[in-house]
């Protein structure tokens, strides 16, 4: 059953083509990649699907619901949860706090509750620290949820990013080069807590990565992508002897790793 369904994307900037009738889907309690040399359009997808670019044309369906004229917010209400390439953490906050804002979306007291702290608005607090923790337990971080995320070392703050995605309670959670920065043992953990999500909390991960060996460790569906247009899909096996995904990756860093 797909969780995801995307058909016939099209996204232009200028004239210019960057998502071209594209299509794949995500199947319920999967994990899968999306990959594609430097420029493919990647993260442009991303951005669609969660709000912050309209596509041109073409269908997303997230939960048998269409999601294609939905706010960020509205989104995130609806299930699906993302990371960012580049950290968006509020380093002078601490780290509970900064999992606890991203529970904004999940919130129901008013303004006037906020402002006069009314019973409900004060068991709300409650429950979004209680869930914040809980995820910072999961990431292995609750031992420094009083740290400023600014304070942490690189690796960590990723972990509290994963964190308050987490806290949205996601269904979907997409992940945009998650790998980036971290180093080999870094990387190890990251697959471990890849595998740990989708086990222990049943959650369905779409990911962008340049790190094949990671993605092939942890995908089993992998749609590939260049100039905004499919190439390729199927398992790791298949992807890695595919011509044209060969082709696409030549010249480029990931070369070695991909053959």
């Amino acid at each position: 059953m797909a969780l995801l369904e995307v058909q016939n994307l099209v996204l232009s900037f200028a004239g210019l083509e960057v998502i071209r009738e594209l299509g794949f889907s995500v199947e319920q309690g999967t994990i899968a990649s999306l990959i594609g040399p430097n420029g493919a359009g990647k993260t442009s997808v991303f951005n669609c699907l969660t709000g912050f670019y309209r596509p041109d044309s073409g269908r997303i369906h997230f939960n048998d619901h269409s999601i294609l004229r939905l706010k960020p917010h509205k989104i995130t209400q609806a299930g699906m949860a993302r990371t960012f390439q580049n950290l968006r953490l509020f380093k002078s906050m601490t780290v509970l706090e900064n999992v606890m804002s991203g529970m904004h979306c999940r919130t129901s007291t008013g303004v006037l509750g906020s402002i006069f702290h009314t019973p409900s608005q004060q068991r709300e607090e409650e429950l979004i620290r209680r869930v914040s923790e809980e995820c910072l337990a999961f990431v292995g971080l609750l031992d420094k949820k009083d740290r400023h995320a600014g304070n942490l070392p690189y690796g960590d703050q990723r972990r509290v990013e994963w964190a308050r995605a987490l806290a949205t309670k996601p269904k979907l959670l997409l992940l945009d080069e998650p790998a980036a920065g971290l180093n080999h043992d870094e990387k190890q953990e990251l697959i471990e807590l890849i595998l740990h999500i989708r086990k222990e909390l049943g959650i369905t991960i779409l990911l962008i990565e340049h790190d094949m060996g990671l993605v092939m460790k942890v995908s089993e569906k992998i749609t590939v992508i260049d100039y905004g247009k499919k190439i390729a899909e199927g398992t790791a096996v298949e992807v890695q002897s595919n011509p044209k995904v060969i082709e696409a990756y030549l010249g480029s860093e990931d070369e070695e790793d991909l053959l």
